[in-house]
């Protein structure tokens, strides 16, 4: 019975966003009790407090453009979308380009870029973050961030990593130019 509402939320996950889960059926099959407790990585990726949808998603955009190539970072996108952010500022993050970034969006994208890269800068965002948002702020986005990094990771760990794809807000490809940090 579990097996079959399981793979019900695959598939349905699956539809929802366009994307191949089949690590997530793999993971299943080897270890449901992995599987299980893999689903807790979820509510942390999810944590949101008080940041605004922009800053969490420019967190998570940087987090996932770290890890992949393609397939992870398009399905972040694609709920960042679903969230309610602004496609200009998906894309500005996507290209890196602070000058295009709503305030939000650009702290966000900050703090991320300063902790994924081990910048000496990242005092300097984390503070900023506190400013605007407190305690819980950096909290949110070090949820955000981290949480986004974790399913290209294990993905590649079961061997499921293995395409790269271009990138498309809505339907609008976008050429991503380096890497976030």
């Amino acid at each position: 019975m579990f097996r079959f509402l399981v793979q019900r939320m695959i598939t349905a996950f699956e539809k929802r966003y366009d994307y191949d889960a089949s690590y997530l059926r793999a993971m299943y099959d080897i270890s449901p009790v992995a599987f299980r407790k893999f689903g807790a990585v979820t509510k942390l990726a999810a944590h949101r407090e008080v940041v605004p949808v922009a800053a969490s998603y420019a967190a998570k955009l940087v987090g996932t453009l770290i890890e992949d190539c393609g397939p992870c970072t398009q399905i972040v996108v694609n709920m960042a979308r679903e969230a309610g952010m602004n496609d200009a500022q998906i894309e500005a993050v996507l290209k890196a380009d602070l000058d295009a970034m709503a305030a939000d969006t650009a702290l966000g994208f900050r703090f991320a870029t300063a902790i994924v890269s081990g910048s000496a800068d990242a005092d300097e965002a984390r503070q900023a973050v506190r400013a605007r948002w407190g305690e819980r702020g950096v909290v949110d986005l070090t949820f955000a961030l981290q949480g986004s990094r974790i399913y290209p990771m294990v993905k590649a760990g079961l061997g499921f990593a293995t395409a790269c794809q271009r990138i498309s807000v809505g339907s609008r490809a976008v050429d991503i130019i380096g890497r976030a940090a």
